[in-house]
């Protein structure tokens, strides 16, 4: 938040309180209103809310201005829309998790499927049904991972003077709005009730530790939750069984707890499922699995081609990748470690016959990626993302090459928050 006397104060002055009308979501979870300018009552100027919600009435507090919107603070809500119900953790509007606590979880889904219409609109430049939003059959107490973060050095903000004490220095994550300041959370009601048992255990260790001068610096701890069994040990080898909603065989992947690995095991099942089916409706023979880590889309599908191959540039996450291949005896998969740019190189199957998944990093997919994929060239293209903004964007690229979108899917992985998965079929014309 600015403070007073950096303030910005064109075109409202610090602090300045005002009733607005909130007319949409952004794609950040924020409400967005557009009022009359103080000097131009003419234009409209658009102020940011969070944890507001469309057609809701709302008096706020203006924080900060950019050169083309205003952030502001919610005051009160005199008019609550009729999605608006009680959030479930004492902590939301604080903590930085949660944007959507205070949503009904059916709206969420709604929004959601508007935001991913109008990213495709706007930044791919196409016009296609979106299908609804596939929920988590579990909208609370989802999450297997959590990372909360620690300090028992930190002054809190503002106040140098301040002497953190090993009793109240929070164990949490940031403050909303916030890059720096932590907030104590003694439980996360989106972590599954495992993690939460053993988060209470291991608040209690980290203060006795850090009160005989055990931390001279501030670490994230590691709280994973893999079918039922919880660690704390980033090294730990850890195994997740999924069976997918679609009849196909039961897999179970091994990895490291560190590893990255999908946070929400309950809609895993229909997830995988879909992923495995876009990619074989296509008719291909052959699979590719790009940025393919432990084995997860690969492996689930492997039964539905007769060659799968997969790259990933972590090599520890290859090893598992082989063994959870021989464990699952799906003797058609082979992996190799390296960057998913030289993926294409020395590969045998016929473009014509051959189906890609891709699930790159939030930031999408890199030139030098696309360049490789286009020339290559394969019938069919499914293409997973955290982020539908990147993939959005990828998408103009995918259109110039000649690829033909026939399916957007979007997946509610993480409930109460802003963020989705999206699926998306491409088709070579």
């Amino acid at each position: 938040m600015a403070r007073k006397n950096s303030f910005n104060s064109h075109p409202f002055p610090y602090h300045h309180e005002l009733e607005v009308e909130i007319a949409t979501l952004t794609n950040l979870g924020s409400g967005l209103a557009r009022v009359p300018l103080p000097d131009d009552p003419e234009a409209r100027w658009v102020l940011m809310i969070p944890f507001t919600l469309p057609g809701e009435k709302v008096r706020v507090r203006v924080f900060r201005n950019h050169k083309n919107y205003s952030e502001a603070d919610l005051v009160e809500v005199l008019v609550p829309a009729p999605e608006r119900i009680a959030p479930r953790c004492p902590l939301f509007t604080r903590c930085g998790g949660c944007q959507y606590q205070h949503f009904d979880y059916e709206a969420q889904l709604g929004w959601k499927r508007r935001h991913v219409e109008e990213l495709l609109k706007h930044m791919a430049g196409l016009e296609h049904p979106v299908a609804p939003v596939i929920g988590s059959p579990v909208p609370y107490g989802y999450r297997s991972k959590l990372t909360p973060h620690f300090n028992p050095h930190q002054h809190p903000p503002g106040r140098p003077e301040a002497v953190p004490s090993a009793d109240t220095f929070p164990i949490g994550f940031l403050r909303h709005g916030n890059r720096f300041e932590l907030i104590d959370v003694p439980a996360c009601p989106i972590a599954t009730d495992a993690i939460n048992a053993r988060f209470t255990e291991l608040r209690g260790k980290v203060r006795a530790r850090a009160a005989a001068g055990g931390y001279p610096r501030g670490s994230t701890l590691l709280i994973r939750d893999a079918s039922g069994h919880v660690t704390t040990d980033y090294d730990e080898i850890i195994t997740e069984t999924i069976t997918p909603t679609d009849g196909s065989a039961t897999l179970k992947l091994r990895f490291l707890a560190r590893d990255f690995f999908q946070n929400n095991p309950f809609i895993l099942p229909a997830f995988t499922a879909y992923v495995r089916a876009q990619a074989a409706a296509s008719g291909a023979r052959f699979l590719v699995d790009a940025y393919c880590g432990s084995g997860l889309f690969a492996l689930s599908a492997a039964t539905a081609f007769e060659q799968v191959a997969g790259i990933e540039i972590s090599e520890s996450s290859i090893v598992f990748a082989r063994q959870n291949a021989t464990a699952n005896g799906l003797a058609n998969v082979t992996f190799q470690a390296g960057d998913a740019a030289d993926i294409f190189a020395g590969l045998a199957f016929a473009p014509a016959d051959t189906a890609v998944i891709i699930d790159p990093p939030r930031k999408g997919c890199d030139e030098s990626f696309l360049k490789q994929l286009f020339a290559y060239g394969p019938r069919a293209v499914v293409y997973v993302s955290c982020d539908p903004a990147t993939q959005m964007r990828d998408l103009r690229a995918f259109t110039a090459a000649g690829y033909e979108l026939t399916a957007v899917q979007p997946f509610d992985l993480f409930p109460q928050t802003r963020h989705l998965e999206c699926v998306i079929t491409l088709r070579k014309i």
